[in-house]
């Protein structure tokens, strides 16, 4: 409830300082000079006060992540709690994977793009329909089946186009990559 208190607070200020000239990224509004008194102060105040948001809630979103990556890679095994050279394997890994992205991909909207061209896909269409096809109580029908083998297909088909269509756009002629 905090968090979601002070990104609702962050963006109606956002709004309400920039007006019609807010960025996509509200942080990015806090580089220069507010037009206000203590304008650097508030910037410091503002990006100090992100900082320690991504500190503290950076260990909670990993703390899942791992346990999550172990039961997939994992399942029949014993809890990683229990498994110091598993946890501390799946740690390394995990934050070796976590860095090279920080540091390999140029812009987090890049990152972002693919996000949603698979998350969105998976938790909208390809999940319920895996859902109906795994039918553990038997009441779906052959029809209800027939329509989600259809939904799984046209969902991987629409995230492939999603994916290739990013890839391009990162590759275009405005990037300089392609000649």
């Amino acid at each position: 409830m905090f968090w979601s208190s002070l990104y609702i607070a962050t963006s109606f200020f956002g709004v309400v300082l920039f007006g019609n000239h807010i960025l996509d990224d509200v942080l990015a509004n806090f580089d220069g000079d507010l037009g206000i008194p203590y304008s650097s102060l508030l910037d410091d105040l503002i990006r100090v006060s992100y900082g320690l948001h991504l500190m503290l809630v950076f260990p909670i979103v990993f703390s899942s992540l791992r346990l999550n990556v172990d039961g997939l890679l994992f399942p029949y095994a014993i809890p990683i709690a229990f498994s110091e050279k598993r946890f501390f394997s799946m740690t390394v890994a995990l934050m070796g994977f976590i860095f090279m992205g920080a540091n390999f991909i140029p812009s987090i909207w890049d990152a972002f793009q693919f996000t949603d061209a698979t998350a969105a896909v998976c938790v909208g269409y390809i999940f319920p329909a895996a859902i109906t096809l795994r039918d553990t109580n038997g009441i779906a029908t052959k029809k209800d089946r027939l329509i989600s083998r259809m939904m799984i297909f046209l969902a991987v088909s629409t995230s492939t186009v999603a994916v290739t269509s990013d890839i391009y756009g990162i590759l275009t002629v405005d990037k300089g990559v392609i000649t």
